[in-house]
């Protein structure tokens, strides 16, 4: 999230930036919904296109106020990217926001800012959780929790818990 509030998407008082490594703005990225129907696991399902509002090679974390990390697929591709890995770890440095929630857990923790945190995340991102030094949180898929910057949830029932503590911490 931006500084200063102009034409992109306002939330919060706040100007919201989409972006995407290798994407551009006015493009659009699809996702996809992990659900929890009973079985021993989540279920995947196509979500929606996604438009992204801003240049992923533009963002430079001086401009930004927050990092808000979304999981499903993604992390397992973005922890690829140094350029990405960079970025999140300047959040940390300086001290800024940073919001993640279900497998994002997994560019955290290739990001080297989880040791000695504790934080939630989909029970199966445990193990690396456990290999980063950092302390997992047991708690409900509709829950988060907050440590020092970063607030973090297991599961996308949890937003509204976790956009409240992440709010809290402007």
């Amino acid at each position: 999230m931006s500084r200063e509030a102009g034409s992109y998407q306002i939330a919060m008082g706040h100007e919201v930036h989409a972006v995407c490594p290798g994407k551009v703005a006015g493009e659009t990225i699809s996702t996809s919904v992990h659900d929890f129907e009973g079985d021993q696991t989540y279920t995947e399902k196509r979500g929606h296109n996604f438009a992204l509002n801003a240049n992923f090679n533009e963002v430079l974390e001086p401009d930004y106020d927050a990092l808000y990390i979304p999981g499903g697929r993604s992390p397992e591709y973005l922890r690829l990217n140094q350029d990405v890995v960079k970025l999140v770890r300047e959040f940390f440095e300086s001290n800024k926001p940073v919001a993640s929630i279900c497998h994002e857990i997994q560019l955290l923790t290739a990001s080297g800012v989880v040791e000695g945190r504790k934080l939630a995340a989909y029970p199966a991102c445990k193990p690396e959780i456990d290999l980063a030094r950092g302390e997992y949180a047991d708690i409900a898929l509709n829950d988060a929790i907050t440590d020092r910057n970063l607030v973090t949830a297991p599961a996308w029932p949890a937003h509204p818990e976790m956009l409240k503590q992440f709010v809290a911490l402007f």
